[in-house]
């Protein structure tokens, strides 16, 4: 047996440049990314405004997950029935109402419907933009624009707080929900202009009595890839939002104020930011091993010295640390997901691919809570670090089994 599904529908063309994608293909993650980076610190106090207790801001906060989960599988049976140019669109005015909701929300359960659609919304669209790339990007070049295009996503999630905090002294809080309303719904009118590169795909299997396949039917077929190499995925997601979450907790336990707390969380944030297209061109020279291992090594590792740290210095250098692997890692989860997905029911794969990840995204902190309730912190720290060693051990057996390109082994 060979090592990745057939993945056919390979980019077909090599004219693909740098200057044709800036624009068309990372305008509207970067305008979507901004507008999301203004209201995430946003989200609780909107709540707590409207009588929210703490638990429950926190829980409507959550919310945003809870409809990237949920969308995940929908994502993709709808981008294979109207196209990812469309579903890019139709997330974008969809996010856009979800906002304006969040602007006019004068009841809690009416702001945790509004942040319910966004997460629906960022769910569509995150697939669609991965499956747009992946089908228009030769594979020479495929992880450069991949991590580039997490990149873009963080350089937006960079900026966007500073918006907001600019529009709220200004303003009020519902303001930085009008301004994320129009960041999406300007994303929405440059994603138009994009070309819809599986019209003609999707008229063939049309004329041939064809409709698309089902997500069931797609997921069955490559369960293996799912079931191995998913897991795999699932670690990488999950010690990158722990990594999130667990830095500023660690912080706090050691007695530094929120002010000390957010510079170093910030300049492990510019560190993650610095180095995702470095990690793109090292899966692209050598292999997508050579990032997925030595990523996972390093944040591993982040994890089992933090209880080690206690001033502000020592707790810096190894969020940098973190910030390093976690930066160098960019794009691999998208990467490693268009490496195995077939040419016929790609989004529908990339739907169950994306769930993977975010059960990785909800899992990782659960972990962290639930060792948390029965050991110290520092425990918790240990134990994900140990985690993520083992997934990393997985991902070396089974990432040369799917990637393409360089590094890419045959098993038998």
């Amino acid at each position: 047996m060979t090592g990745p599904p057939a993945s056919a529908g390979q980019p077909p063309s090599d004219r693909v440049s740098w200057r044709s994608l800036i624009i068309p293909a990372y305008g509207p993650t970067i305008l979507v990314s901004i507008g999301q980076g203004a209201i995430l610190p946003l989200v609780a106090l909107s709540a707590r405004s409207l009588g929210a207790s703490v638990t429950v801001a926190a829980l409507v906060v959550a919310l945003t997950g809870i409809g990237q989960l949920i969308g995940d599988l929908p994502a993709g049976a709808l981008a294979a029935r109207i196209g990812e140019q469309r579903a890019l669109v139709a997330a974008c005015v969809l996010d856009a109402t979800a906002l304006l909701g969040a602007f006019l929300a004068q009841s809690l359960v009416l702001l945790a419907l509004a942040v319910l659609v966004t997460g629906l919304a960022g769910a569509v669209f995150s697939l669609a933009r991965q499956a747009y790339l992946t089908e228009t990007v030769p594979i020479r070049m495929r992880a450069r624009a991949l991590s580039t295009l997490g990149g873009t996503f963080r350089i937006g999630l960079f900026i966007g707080p500073f918006a907001g905090a600019a529009i709220v002294s200004t303003w009020a809080i519902g303001a930085a929900y009008g301004f994320a309303a129009l960041m999406s719904l300007s994303a929405a009118t440059l994603t138009a202009f994009l070309p819809d590169v599986t019209r003609q795909t999707r008229a063939a299997s049309a004329a041939a009595g064809e409709g698309p396949r089902t997500v069931r039917a797609v997921l069955s077929e490559h369960r293996r890839v799912l079931l191995t190499l998913g897991l795999g995925v699932l670690v990488i997601s999950a010690a990158r939002s722990t990594r999130q979450s667990i830095i500023p907790l660690w912080a706090e336990a050691q007695g530094l104020d929120a002010a000390t707390t957010s510079i170093i969380y910030g300049v492990s944030a510019g560190v993650d930011m610095l180095l995702f297209y470095p990690g793109g061109a090292i899966m692209d020279r050598f292999g997508r091993v050579y990032v997925a291992v030595p990523s996972m090594l390093v944040l591993g590792l982040g994890f089992l010295l933090l209880p080690l740290s206690h001033g502000a210095t020592s707790i810096a250098l190894v969020a940098c640390l973190m910030g390093l692997g976690n930066g160098i890692s960019a794009g691999i989860v998208m990467t490693l997901g268009a490496d195995a997905s077939p040419a016929v029911g790609r989004t529908q794969f990339l739907g169950g691919w994306r769930l993977a990840a975010d059960c990785g995204n909800a899992g990782g902190p659960l972990v962290i809570s639930a060792v948390s309730l029965v050991a110290p912190l520092a425990v918790a720290a240990a134990v994900m670090g140990l985690l993520t060693w083992a997934g990393c051990a997985w991902l070396a057996r089974w990432v040369p089994v799917y990637a393409v390109g360089r590094g890419r082994r045959t098993v038998r």
